[in-house]
């Protein structure tokens, strides 16, 4: 295979001009056409993998499917509460029913462990694998976030998405139009700070 052509103004704008955007920024009931996301999850499957292992695996939801999660994470909310003995919030309750019908697709990443690979690298790959996504998606012009909340870290959602062992739910990706042509600021500190050279 020949060595690639590519244009590096155009990587360093790409990476460093990606940005995560909300629900409160999501065009509603304009979907993204279902290949876009097919070529964010060709892009996904091409981050680095120990071992090959290729440890991502990823649930789209979209139409009618972004409702049936709604409904299962707000009755997931309200079944622990009751079970918990915690308090319940209607308003939490109702995000939880409403958020994601905001979103054009969302996406469930999941970790599938593979034996003799330590856990960082896993971690380390999925998480390679939708910063590839979240890449895609700016170069798109797609508001887009990885969001971590909900059933993320339930227990019960462990048996309803197959996981086992060391496997893991770790959160959900929304994707829509934004709903502004204005593109949000970066906000970074000078690496200055945070390296250090050895030269010697």
């Amino acid at each position: 295979m020949q060595k690639p052509d590519f244009n590096i103004e155009e990587v360093n704008k790409i990476i460093r001009g990606r940005r995560s955007m909300f629900a409160a920024q999501f065009k509603e009931n304009d979907p993204v056409d279902d290949a876009v996301i097919e070529e964010l999850l060709e892009n996904a499957r091409w981050a680095p993998t120990h071992k090959l292992t290729q440890p991502w695996r990823f649930i789209v939801y979209t139409g009618d499917g972004l409702k049936k999660f709604a409904d299962y994470q707000a009755d997931m909310y309200k079944l622990r509460a009751e079970k918990n003995g915690t308090p319940f919030l209607e308003a939490t309750y109702q995000k939880f029913k409403q958020g994601p019908l905001k979103a054009s697709h969302m996406i469930a990443i999941i970790l599938k462990r593979s034996e003799g690979i330590p856990l960082m690298e896993e971690i380390a790959a999925v998480s390679m694998a939708v910063q590839n996504m979240y890449l895609t998606a700016s170069a798109h012009g797609l508001a887009a976030y990885w969001g971590t909340g909900g059933p993320t870290f339930w227990q019960e959602a462990r048996e309803d998405y197959g996981l086992e062992g060391e496997d893991a739910l770790m959160g959900f990706f929304y994707i829509a139009k934004p709903a502004t042509d204005n593109w949000p600021e970066g906000k970074r500190e000078s690496m200055d700070e945070k390296v250090a050279w050895i030269r010697e």
